[in-house]
């Protein structure tokens, strides 16, 4: 991370003032994913806030699950995360579940309620609706709210050992159903679950809810910083009255930084699931999903993705970012990063008509002009190669410099060839062309006989390696329609995967999952870990070359 510097932001400020003035001995943060689904770009933000706060100030950060919906949550996202989590380049110092406290938050809940600060309520979710008012109009208080300690801690238990259904009763705070904020109106601590949980297994029935599990966990580890995104700003007054009245040892601190947002990128992991779920995608880590573990397997490095979190900052104010502000970063890392190769997606034959038969040469190509340590390759070269469909036009159009009929061309590498014939099918496509090269323009020959306006690649046709390449759009068109009454998925770009099929010079033979190659003029590729076999070479374009995005 020797690229990545410590830019000053509001919450690294307030921890900076906090040891300052010995309020805060040794910064101690937590980066607390639900494992309801895998991680997106905008938990990267997050993680790479919480993990280099910490590491800045020489303090820990505890990777802590907060599993309090059963039906929601997996081991297999337990794991995922965590890979991500190592993927990005940091280790935490703890590894907890919320499920480990249950029964510390269990005493708690049983704490207030014999302090008089939380009850049983019969209401349904409906009535409960009802009850709580609007932003303009309070609530009314629940029939419920003045039963007695014991009779709540009675309920509370028969909850707890599973003698009533989801959803018959809950356990609300009792606070104030006439606030201004509707988060204080007597919110619910918990609610009764029955199923299995992957942690806990059937132990329990009765689960607590996200904003009364997630302070208590903060006090039970230590936690100085308790950092989340702006959207629980107003669930702050509660996570506060919950510590107060919970009489934590602890007494830990919230803090909102806006979330990350991103043109034409799905932002929420219920949407996401809903993409895999449906079949639109081929699994959580599908290339076009911004999901950490697509943004791996579509090439993205550790590296860049650190890098553009760092550039975007840490505020307050709600903001988006243009989607060419990552690929910015993916592009500068992999500039210096990768070999280079030259690849064919959409072939057509050439045949250099004046080229010795059955000879084959070796020519010299740098791997990386950026890199001189990169040092070269050598590629083979004879009479029929393969060239992109799109540099050659029959009739060519205003500043086409590439193939058509009587021009003339460097292939990359190579030699100058003139184009004098072309072959077509019965349908009239184009199928061949016949060319000829002139062998004294040789590249690191020194010819200086004349100049031509166009360079092309080119593969082998006896040598190259029949290649799959997946191309990669935005998978949502527009996901802001959704406000004009469209449903996202509706909004699913239909280019969003196109497969071509070509030819790769021989150099990347040995290529292995998740290697990294610029193709000339194509982009950044890498390697598919998932479809690529030993017989089969799949690639996945990162990003392309070409970008009027600028830092």
């Amino acid at each position: 991370m020797a690229n990545e510097t410590n830019s000053s932001n509001f919450i690294r400020n307030i921890v900076m003032e906090d040891l300052q003035n010995g309020t805060t001995k040794e910064v101690l943060t937590r980066f607390p994913p639900e494992p309801n689904g895998y991680l997106h770009i905008g938990h990267a933000k997050s993680i790479c806030l919480n993990f280099q706060i910490a590491t800045e100030f020489n303090g820990k950060v505890n990777l802590r699950f907060d599993d309090t919906n059963p039906s929601k949550e997996d081991t297999e996202y337990v794991e995922s995360i965590k890979e991500d989590v190592e993927w990005l380049g940091f280790k935490w110092d703890n590894l907890f579940f919320a499920s480990n406290y249950f029964e510390t938050m269990y005493e708690k809940a049983t704490l207030l309620i014999t302090k008089g600060k939380a009850y049983v309520c019969d209401l349904t979710s409906d009535e409960m609706k009802e009850y709580r008012g609007t932003l303009t109009a309070p609530g009314k208080d629940s029939p419920n709210r003045n039963r007695s300690a014991a009779e709540n801690l009675e309920l509370f238990e028969k909850m707890k050992n599973g003698e009533f259904k989801d959803g018959e009763k809950v356990l609300r705070a009792k606070i104030d159903m006439s606030s201004p904020n509707i988060n204080m109106r007597d919110p619910i601590l918990y609610r009764i679950a029955h199923g299995s949980h992957h942690n806990t297994g059937d132990t329990w029935c009765i689960y607590p809810m996200y904003d009364f599990a997630h302070p208590i966990e903060d006090a039970i580890e230590g936690i100085t910083h308790s950092i989340c995104t702006l959207e629980f700003a107003d669930h702050r007054p509660l996570y506060d009255w919950i510590i107060q009245e919970c009489e934590t040892e602890s007494v830990p601190k919230q803090y909102e930084f806006a979330r990350l947002n991103i043109t034409n990128t799905v932002m929420s992991k219920r949407k996401l699931k809903l993409l895999v779920d449906g079949g639109c995608v081929d699994g959580w880590d599908d290339p076009r999903m911004p999901t950490i573990a697509g943004l791996r397997r579509k090439g993205y490095t550790p590296e860049a993705i650190r890098n553009f979190c760092q550039a975007i900052g840490v505020a307050k104010a709600a903001s988006t970012v243009d989607e060419q502000m990552l690929e910015y970063f993916i592009r500068e890392d992999l500039n210096l990063k990768a070999s280079r190769a030259m690849a064919i997606l959409e072939p057509l034959k050439l045949v250099i008509t004046n080229y010795p038969v059955g000879q084959t040469e070796l020519l010299e190509i740098e791997n990386n002009p950026q890199d001189e340590s990169a040092g070269t390759r050598q590629v083979a070269f004879s009479r029929e190669l393969y060239v992109e469909r799109e540099d050659f036009m029959e009739v060519p159009a205003r500043k086409y410099f590439r193939l058509f009929p009587g021009n003339e061309v460097r292939l990359k590498g190579a030699y100058f060839i003139k184009c004098n014939e072309v072959i077509k099918d019965e349908n009239g496509n184009v199928v061949e062309l016949h060319c000829t090269y002139d062998p004294e323009t040789k590249s690191g020959s020194g010819f200086t006989g004349r100049k031509v306006k166009g360079t092309i690649h080119w593969a082998d046709v006896s040598t190259s390696i029949p290649t799959e390449f997946r191309l990669y759009e935005p998978l949502i068109l527009d996901d802001v329609a959704e406000n004009e009454g469209k449903h996202f998925l509706e909004q699913i770009n239909p280019k969003s995967l196109t497969i071509l099929n070509g030819f790769v010079e021989p150099s990347v033979k040995d290529a292995k999952a998740f290697d990294k190659y610029q193709l000339f003029r194509h982009g950044y590729f890498s390697v598919d870990p998932k479809f690529t076999t030993e017989e089969k070479l799949v690639f996945n374009r990162i990003v392309s070359l070409k970008t009027s995005f600028k830092i």
